[in-house]
């Protein structure tokens, strides 16, 4: 039995989806009304570790799912309190969701990924690290007039959609062969610019005008911090992750289907 945490957010109703079809899955959730539908549900709430521990009970293996707490401090007592819970109810393996680069800072968005994967290397069970990169999905260009704009500097995007990352999860979670390993997962690395001249559109850089955490990812962006590759994703899904320009032409020929209707 998997049991999944956070099982009502966008990527571990993803995980629940599809690990429903192949084994037993049980989606723990701080709000039962948010509970997906159609597998078991527990109770589980990072702030209750005893909740936890009952979630946990009879787990071959666990997907920790990072909290959305933004506060680091919270969010790492959060982490430990599941990762207690797991140790208490004597479940056999872990995979957790970090982020990519907790291995070498200890600051901003990595702060509590790295001291949750401290917290794991302490606990003594069995673990894998899943370093996600930013979710293509938030990245997704918009197309207007014709023209795709950007304030990106002409530099790379590491980003991967969510539905591959879930892809990812359940690769692990179902093959004893990845406990103990480490993995930093990146797609296919994409540029706005690229990615106009893949759909035909004209591309041109915008100044960087958006709000604060969108010129603080720009400027993250163009200093080239998101353009580290690694083959990670790839050999643990056995597939080429989906690219950005692949996204964008399948929401096209959607949205042109749906236009032109059944009849062209």
């Amino acid at each position: 039995m998997i049991v999944v945490t956070a099982a009502s957010g966008a990527l571990g109703r993803l995980v629940v989806e599809r690990l429903s079809a192949r084994t037993e899955v049980v989606a723990a959730v701080r709000d039962l009304s948010r509970a997906p539908a159609g597998v078991a549900v527990r109770h589980g709430d990072y702030d209750d570790p005893a909740g936890l521990a009952a979630a946990f009970d009879g787990a071959d293996e666990v997907l920790l799912i990072s909290s959305p707490e933004l506060d680091a401090a919270t969010r790492v007592a959060q982490h430990r309190n599941a990762i207690a819970a797991a140790r208490q109810a004597g479940v056999g393996a872990i995979a957790y969701t970090s982020f990519l680069g907790a291995d070498t800072t200890a600051t901003g968005l990595t702060e509590a990924h790295h001291a949750t994967e401290q917290a794991l290397r302490d606990s003594g069970v069995p673990h894998t690290l899943l370093r996600n990169p930013f979710y293509s999905d938030a990245f997704v260009p918009t197309i207007v007039d014709g023209e795709l704009t950007a304030s990106t500097g002409g530099r790379g995007l590491n980003t991967a959609f969510r539905a591959d990352l879930a892809d990812a999860a359940v690769a692990v979670l179902l093959d004893d062969g990845h406990i103990g390993q480490t993995y930093d997962l990146t797609g296919p690395l994409w540029t706005h610019r690229e990615v106009a001249e893949a759909l035909g559109v004209v591309y041109r850089e915008v100044p960087d005008d958006g709000p604060g955490p969108v010129r603080w990812l720009n400027a993250q962006v163009r200093a080239g911090a998101l353009e580290r590759q690694t083959p990670d994703l790839e050999r643990v899904l056995g597939r080429a992750p989906r690219t950005m320009a692949e996204h964008l032409r399948a929401r096209q020929f959607g949205e042109m289907r749906l236009t032109s209707g059944p009849n062209g």
